[in-house]
């Protein structure tokens, strides 16, 4: 027994190797690059640790974008240049507080933050009774109680889905719609419970749009414990109130840049392959994996083909977007600078999911476009993404689908535990492993290097 179990994995070794393709061992060789000598996690410690939150217009993001621009530069890219975008400049203006003032009882502070966007209660404590409700029809149905309220939207993420990006697809309007449908009948302010199923207290911020046909009102989000117990408050008082205070305002609009790094391709230098994350983040916490890691990994497929003397035959664009969290300008005008040049883009793709182990690819193109991509997956499935899934994209890339048609991809890690961490003060560099984040740069550069090699 022991002989044979020694025996088998000798003899499936010396006829694999038999077996092995050129895009077999090139992948190999992108694999062990990166493993080996792969700079992704020192690069994200030094993103965070020394630079920190990137929020659109901050002093901070023009620091990302100098590293950014650098570090491209350093990674052997034939052409690296900044394009202009103007960003939103919200600042939030101090710290965010709401206290909850039960009837005869005891004060209790709430952990909350201010949603991105939001505009501030002008230095005062906005004080009403709350209404909670659980959703938009409970809402409806409720409607004549609202005003002069602030409304308590509960509700959960759902347990069910377990693809974790489909609970927050399901539970996101509450946070960005949530505010204007309130205030529509007549609600002073919002409290949105936390778009997150963690098991900590720690609130998470993200982007509102108000609706201009109704008033723009202050809205916060709220830990998922402090959550709870303000459901349960609000079942045993019925008058409850609310005191929140929060900063928030905007500046005149930046001039923000997306950060781009080319190598040229040697057949066909006028189509494009792009590949990117974004460089903002929100400013509670250190953007590590939202999207750090994606920045990272991006820069780390480009020195590991440079590293390796790899002559692409399309041009390779690797993108650090300016303004993905309260805006997605720098996806938009990336996308118009393309439309305006006339480029041809065969396959655009992201990675904004965070740094965890990979799992899979998302591919948002024709059927026979997909069908092709499966084909890769033998030599892909080994370092990780297992599994191609139709449909998907990412934020920062979907404007080169509407606007040019170009397809595509997703990069998805596993998503567990990504909303723990999703724009919260915990999303730090800690929080990131430092192999599976080199796992994901393997996976994006056998990508990447099959797209080049056969098209798309």
């Amino acid at each position: 027994m022991i002989r044979k179990l020694f025996l088998a994995p000798l003899l499936f070794s010396t006829v694999f190797s038999y077996s092995q393709t050129k895009d077999e061992v090139f992948i190999r060789r992108l694999a062990d690059e990166i493993l080996h000598n792969g700079q992704a996690y020192q690069n994200l410690r030094t993103l965070t640790k020394t630079i920190g939150a990137r929020l659109a217009g901050s002093p901070q993001m023009y620091a990302a974008e100098r590293w950014g621009y650098d570090l491209l530069k350093q990674s052997g890219s034939t052409r690296v240049y900044k394009q202009p975008v103007m960003v939103p400049h919200w600042v939030r203006g101090g710290k965010d507080e709401c206290i909850a003032l039960p009837a005869g009882g005891k004060k209790k502070p709430l952990q909350v933050i201010a949603l991105g966007n939001s505009i501030g209660t002008k230095n005062v404590a906005l004080t009403a009774a709350v209404v909670m409700v659980h959703n938009f029809e409970e809402l409806e149905q409720r409607k004549n109680e609202l005003r002069g309220k602030i409304v308590f939207y509960n509700y959960k993420f759902n347990a069910s889905f377990i693809r974790t990006f489909e609970a927050y697809g399901d539970a996101v309007k509450y946070r960005s719609q949530g505010p204007s449908r309130a205030a529509k009948y007549g609600a002073i302010g919002v409290i949105v419970r936390s778009m997150s199923h963690s098991t900590d207290n720690e609130p998470h911020t993200g982007m509102l749009s108000y609706d201009s046909m109704f008033a723009s009102i202050p809205a916060v989000a709220v830990g998922l414990k402090d959550a709870d117990w303000l459901a349960s408050e609000i079942g045993k008082h019925a008058q409850l109130k609310l005191s929140i205070k929060t900063n928030g305002h905007f500046l005149p609009d930046a001039e923000g840049h997306n950060i781009i790094a080319e190598l040229k391709g040697s057949e066909k230098p006028d189509e494009y392959i792009t590949i990117g994350g974004h460089l903002d983040s929100w400013d509670n916490g250190e953007g590590a994996h939202d999207d750090g890691a994606g920045i990272t990994q991006t820069i780390e497929v480009l020195r590991a083909l440079v590293a390796l003397g790899y002559q692409p035959r399309h041009t390779i664009r690797f993108v650090l977007f300016a303004n993905e969290e309260n805006g997605a300008r720098g996806g938009k005008q990336y996308a118009t600078a393309a439309q305006s040049n006339r480029e041809k883009h065969i396959l655009a793709i992201e990675s904004d999911a965070g740094g965890f182990t990979p799992r899979a690819f998302s591919f948002n193109c024709s059927d026979d476009q997909f069908e092709k991509a499966k084909g890769w997956l033998p030599l892909i499935g080994p370092y990780g993404c297992n599994e191609f899934i139709k449909g998907g994209g990412g934020t920062d890339i979907a404007p080169l689908k509407d606007q040019l048609g170009t397809p595509l991809c997703g990069f998805l890690p596993d998503s567990q535990r990504y909303f723990d961490l999703h724009h919260a003060a915990s999303d730090i560099f800690e929080n990131v492993n430092k192999r599976e984040l080199e796992l994901g740069a393997v996976n994006m550069a056998a990508l990447v290097y099959l797209v080049d090699r056969y098209g798309f």
